[in-house]
């Protein structure tokens, strides 16, 4: 391979946003072996089941948007995924100005069963061909597409064996390059992979998840008797309030294992079934959890995110669709502290959850769009301070209309309860 690129510091951000920051020096990357080495480094973790372009600007090769999208398993639907995401990350970055001069593809998937890395490369083939037939087609030519499959990686640009050998080539160790000492001075992360990352989000299984079920039946069925013994939605609010609050001070008085799964068990353990169904159904209520949203800084941020991520993996069964609140305000305190990837990633699975999840759409598109989030910390700080003085008055000053119990309601009958943040209807 020939073209070499010149690569900012990697802010890890998607298709549509800005190239990234330059508080190092720029780094050329020469070979296919430096562009797989580097994209961790411009993700914030390593994909799996992944297709990522990255958008190449002017002569010296400056990568600038970037975009991540799963890899369809049915190879039907890999034409509609090609001209898709090519759309998008050409759009994005001609909406921002400048049109990509041309694109790095990777096709990053783990070999199935006894399938070789070799086996998944040949697999992908026709995949990588329709990703540089759809660029093509909007004038913007491949330079380089990589298959990364079982620790090696392929070209499917270069012909020269003695380069890129059919079996693959070994990447460097991970840490050993100059991208990864560039990235370490600049401060950036690999937060693990993909799939570990989701792990972290996604459903309890097996007996626990059916415990976990029976409680969110039972916690649903008791709002009923609340509801007609003439508890306001505001009383129910502020149970869930106190509650939330309750379960972040003991999160704080037990800090968190080592990141990773033992530091999840320990943080499941800390919740019964019967509180976490509680606040689960809590959330879906949009003024509570507006008010949850704005743990996102400081002392709260940490344990209100430990918090999230704990109810998003007790959405299980009939109540997946539930996941969309945890796992957007996961998302927002990500976002909010700088960690991008893992927003990125936590908004994803609340669309997944329920793809019409207004405020983890507009948390998404933000996110995405590299908009500093700042103005909505700020709009989060200022509507705090404005309801803290009208605690005492609304208190005093009698109950408004109940709501109608958020167990197992259709998305419809859920979004018509209460307001949110960022103009949502």
């Amino acid at each position: 391979m020939t073209n070499s690129h010149e690569a900012h510091s990697p802010s890890g951000r998607s298709a549509t946003s800005p190239s990234g920051t330059t508080d190092v020096a720029p780094i050329t990357l020469r070979s296919p072996a430096e562009l797989s080495d580097a994209l961790p480094y411009m993700l914030g973790f390593h994909p799996t089941d992944s297709l990522v372009m990255v958008a190449v600007h002017g002569e010296g090769g400056r990568f600038g948007g970037r975009l991540r999208v799963g890899i369809p398993e049915a190879s039907a639907e890999w034409e509609d995924t090609a001209r898709q995401a090519a759309e998008c990350l050409v759009g994005g970055s001609t909406r921002r100005g400048a049109k990509p001069d041309g694109i790095v593809v990777f096709l990053c998937q783990d070999p199935r069963g006894d399938e070789s890395g070799q086996r998944v490369m040949t697999r992908l083939r026709p995949l990588a061909q329709r990703i540089r037939l759809a660029c093509g087609a909007l004038d913007v030519p491949v330079l380089e597409a990589l298959c990364l499959s079982a620790g090696r990686y392929w070209s499917y640009c270069c012909p020269d064996e003695r380069c890129c050998p059919a079996e693959g080539s070994v990447p460097a160790p991970p840490g050993t390059s100059v991208m990864a000492a560039a990235a370490t001075f600049a401060g950036l992360q690999v937060r693990g992979s993909l799939k570990e990352i989701e792990r972290r989000l996604t459903p309890l299984r097996g007996t626990v998840a059916e415990e976990m079920e029976r409680a969110l039946d039972r916690a649903a069925a008791a709002l009923v008797p609340k509801i007609l013994d003439g508890a306001t939605r505001e009383e129910v609010g502020a149970e869930t309030v106190v509650l939330a609050r309750a379960l972040m001070q003991r999160m704080t008085l037990a800090p968190p294992a080592e990141a990773g799964p033992c530091a999840d068990d320990r943080d499941d353990a800390l919740l019964g079934h019967d509180e976490a169904a509680s606040l689960i159904l809590g959330l879906q209520d949009r003024e509570i959890r507006d008010i949850a949203a704005e743990w996102m800084e400081d002392e709260e941020a940490a344990p209100a995110l430990r918090l999230w991520r704990a109810l998003a993996r007790r959405c299980v069964g009939a109540y997946g669709e539930h996941a969309a609140a945890p796992l957007t305000l996961a998302g927002w305190v990500s976002w909010s502290t700088g960690d991008e990837p893992t927003a990125r990633i936590a908004l994803g699975l609340a669309l997944r959850a329920d793809g019409e999840y207004r405020f983890a759409q507009l948390l998404h598109h933000a996110c995405n769009e590299g908009i500093d989030p700042e103005g909505l910390r700020e709009c989060l700080r200022q509507e705090r301070r404005r309801r803290e003085p009208r605690r005492g008055r609304q208190a005093a000053g009698g109950r408004r209309g109940v709501t109608r119990p958020p167990g197992r309601r259709s998305r419809t009958a859920r979004r018509e309860s209460g307001r949110t943040v960022g103009g949502e209807q």
